[in-house]
């Protein structure tokens, strides 16, 4: 299996949106995607951005942009995602009895797909449609609010998927969300994570571009 590449994404629901465009701007250099999170109020008990952000972000930088959909019934939302500019959509297994209808829904549509799980779900929630999937994301928060500590819980499940896909030899990035910084993204690179996102850590640090630089340091990012 071809190694996976250490990528930062930092979250914008932790930027500053009044003035979002400048946000991405600083961080750009060190970043490798930039990750939307959308919460419906019912999967999650918040509430967030729709499409309209997407749309407004895609000309603002060419950096990919992946929409992390925290919601209850994401087929109702993967055309209108796509055509405002998402280059990955990532769902949850948790609301899907059949998650490979919805992984080519979306790829059907020339968008990457990925499947989130929550901290509580275990590894086996992902083994339908693992083979046909470009990210397999692990919370490592309970999702829904930014800010929140690592859950350390998580990391033996990282391990289990890490090791499932390379011995399948399968090309998918593992990425991790909730309390990352570069302590905590140094130890999910340990466990196998690829993909590291992270919102307070990099926006509420009062610089954020060297915040973005630390965590790239941390995880070994290549530079660009």
């Amino acid at each position: 299996m071809k190694g996976r590449e250490t990528e930062v994404a930092p979250s914008i629901l932790a930027a500053d949106f009044s003035r979002l465009a400048d946000q991405i701007r600083l961080v750009e250099k060190y970043s490798d995607r930039l990750h939307i999170d959308v919460m419906d109020g019912h999967f999650v008990p918040n509430l967030s951005m729709g499409p309209v952000v997407v749309s407004s972000l895609r000309p603002v930088t060419k950096l990919p942009l992946e929409v992390h959909l925290m919601v209850e019934r994401p087929d109702e939302f993967i055309d209108a995602f796509i055509e405002a500019g998402a280059d990955r959509l990532i769902f949850h297994a948790e609301v899907s009895d059949d998650t490979r209808v919805l992984i080519g829904l979306i790829k059907e549509n020339g968008c990457a797909a990925g499947l989130a799980l929550n901290p509580e779900t275990p590894f086996t929630g992902a083994e339908q449609g693992l083979d046909e999937i470009d990210l397999l994301l692990c919370m490592t928060v309970n999702p829904g609010f930014g800010g929140q500590g690592f859950l350390e819980d998580v990391l033996p499940k990282i391990e289990e998927a890490n090791r499932a896909l390379t011995a399948r030899g399968l090309s998918v990035d593992i990425e991790v969300d909730g309390g990352i910084n570069p302590v905590t993204a140094a130890r999910a690179k340990e466990a196998g994570a690829s993909v590291f996102v992270a919102g307070n850590s990099i926006f509420r640090d009062k610089d954020p571009a060297q915040a973005a630089r630390a965590l790239a340091e941390a995880v070994g990012r290549r530079s660009s």
